[in-house]
């Protein structure tokens, strides 16, 4: 028998969790499993735009990951207590991302200003992807204040954004295409003639969190 990919069940604007609780599709846990499927999606571009070896060595298990957490999102916490349930992300999970977080830094320049998001395509793919992880992040964050999560949930994917963001800096480098910085708005208002001079935005874009 052929299962259909259409059940029409949604067509009222709710989906099922994992144990059969059903809520809107615009509940907060269904956009913090939403964005870090949307991220899955993005590395899956990444790679089918011919990710180099190394990278894709890093950015296949990553995906892995990212189901796990999914299914782990996808569950009320009285269904992960359950026998059985979906074993969520690990503290060696997230210590496995720093080990690449510090091994990519060991090749690049230290950084002294914010980085444009682009450069080469593969590294504005991970930029994108970098976005849409923090978005994710945001979106436990807040379901976290009104729920119970996972406690390396929120720390891996603090910790995968950071990652992406020196493999973007990485993709460049070899590459051999230069980073643009932003110079600040005192460097932009001078390269500009603008008199009008302001204290440089608080981005925290390429920051470690």
């Amino acid at each position: 028998m052929t299962v259909k990919i259409y059940t029409k069940t949604g067509d009222k604007g709710e989906t099922g969790l994992i144990g059969g609780v059903r809520v809107s599709k615009a509940h907060i846990r269904v956009e913090a499993y939403g964005s870090i499927d949307e991220t899955n999606a993005l590395l899956g571009v990444a790679r089918a735009l011919k990710a180099p070896s190394w990278l894709d060595r890093i950015l296949e298990p990553i995906q892995h990951d990212l189901f796990v957490l999914g299914a782990e999102l996808a569950a009320p916490s009285s269904t992960r207590r359950a026998p059985g349930a979906v074993a969520g992300v690990t503290v060696d999970d997230v210590a496995r991302l720093e080990r690449w977080i510090d091994q990519c830094e060991e090749e690049l320049e230290p950084l002294r200003q914010f980085v444009l998001p682009g450069g080469s395509l593969m590294a504005a793919r991970l930029h994108h992807a970098r976005t849409v992880c923090r978005r994710a992040e945001r979106a436990v964050v807040a379901l976290a204040a009104r729920e119970p999560v996972g406690e390396q949930v929120v720390p891996y994917l603090n910790r995968l954004a950071d990652l992406l963001f020196v493999l973007a800096r990485l993709a460049n480098r070899r590459a051999r295409v230069r980073e643009i910085t932003w110079p600040g708005q005192r460097g932009l208002a001078r390269d500009r003639g603008d008199a009008r001079v302001g204290q440089p935005a608080r981005l925290g874009i390429g920051r470690r969190m």
